[in-house]
């Protein structure tokens, strides 16, 4: 008999981005580390012979939860990955719904029918994933295994093993991060055990499921004066208590200044058709240092706490990148406590403060 435990990676920036991700090899979250660290006290005590692991970095270092208490080689197979999802790898969901509903739609809830050019279709990682799986357990017999895989993966493998749609998500749920099946190959039948076990987990390692996909457009400041003034003068309230030093025309001016150098500089945010957010991007200032500049970020009062903030930032986070900046910085208010902690819990770090017309300021960065 052998014994499989199959187990989807930890928070990835793709997850937290809100992000298509597939093959896209990004990293896992800080939160993401917290429960790769409570991963590793489920399995501490278990008997493990092999692990094995997708050979993308979200599962390699979720399967370092493993290998903190056994002593294992991880076998890498890209057979293991995530869908590739062709053209709309790295893209934003929030675009994505807004730009092919239907197709979206159809991603979701009907994955037979899904296709889209250039990416993989649902079958096409089930036959490999279940030919992957076959390996393992003919290279495995009697022994206990391990494999870190991922969301659509896992779901295409169980569906293979169960004989349940992959329509049905009640019976066939997404797996939450690191989310456990356990199931058994007698040399003949693969008999499951439980699948989407993540009761290692305690409830501030789980997070609030995402309620808004937020999308954005790129905003020309002249044609949108208007909402690009209101977006600051909000900012500034919010972070000073009043208008007191706010100079509106030279904020303006300003934003024009980054329009006319990187037309993609200034993002409007959408929920649906509602505008909730605002992003200005210096993208001159700290180019010869090797960081990019955000000089505003601004987010309608009742969408702040969210998780949509994180949407916002994760568009600079890939502008930068693309542009080669290895870090990022900003300014923020003292007394405006709450964006400091939410800068802080974005993995920005104090490297100074000094004073302002409205009391001191402390400049942030995030290393990318």
């Amino acid at each position: 008999m052998t014994e499989i435990y199959l187990i989807r990676h930890a928070q990835a920036e793709g997850n937290l981005y809100a992000m298509l991700q597939g093959h896209w090899d990004g990293n896992v979250t800080a939160l993401g580390e917290r429960q790769i660290d409570a991963l590793a006290e489920r399995f501490k005590n278990v008997k493990i012979d092999e692990l094995y692991s997708s050979d993308l970095l979200r599962t390699r270092r979720t399967a370092s939860a493993i290998t903190k208490y056994h002593k294992l080689e991880m076998h890498t197979d890209a057979r293991f990955r995530e869908i590739n999802v062709g053209p709309w790898e790295t893209c934003f969901i929030g675009n994505v719904i807004k730009e092919t509903p239907e197709l979206f739609r159809t991603f979701m809830l009907d994955p037979d029918n899904f296709y889209l050019e250039g990416a993989e279709k649902y079958k096409q990682v089930k036959e490999r994933a279940l030919e992957a799986l076959r390996d393992v357990v003919k290279e495995n017999e009697g022994k206990s295994v391990v494999i870190t895989s991922h969301g659509i993966t896992i779901r295409c493998v169980l569906s293979g093993l169960m004989n349940i749609p992959l329509a049905d998500t009640v019976s066939l749920p997404i797996f939450s991060n690191t989310g456990v099946a356990h199931f058994y190959y007698d040399g003949t039948n693969f008999n499951v055990d439980y699948i989407n076990d993540a009761s290692h987990l305690s409830n501030v390692l789980k997070p609030k499921p995402q309620k808004f996909f937020l999308r954005h457009e790129y905003l020309n400041p002249i044609s949108d004066r208007e909402f690009y003034n209101y977006a600051y003068r909000d900012s500034w309230l919010a972070a000073h208590g009043s208008l007191k030093g706010y100079e509106e025309e030279a904020y303006f001016e300003s934003a024009c200044r980054h329009y006319n150098i990187d037309k993609k500089a200034l993002l409007k945010f959408f929920n649906g058709d509602e505008p909730v957010g605002l992003m200005d991007l210096n993208t001159e200032r700290g180019r010869n240092a090797g960081y990019g500049w955000i000089s505003l970020v601004w987010l309608k009062n009742e969408y702040r706490g969210l998780g949509c903030g994180i949407q916002l930032l994760a568009r600079a986070y890939e502008k930068y990148a693309a542009l080669g900046r290895k870090a990022i910085r900003l300014y923020v208010a003292q007394d405006n406590e709450s964006a400091f902690n939410f800068y802080r819990y974005c993995g920005f770090m104090v490297l100074g403060s000094e004073s302002s017309a409205n009391g001191r300021i402390y400049l942030m960065e995030k290393k990318l």
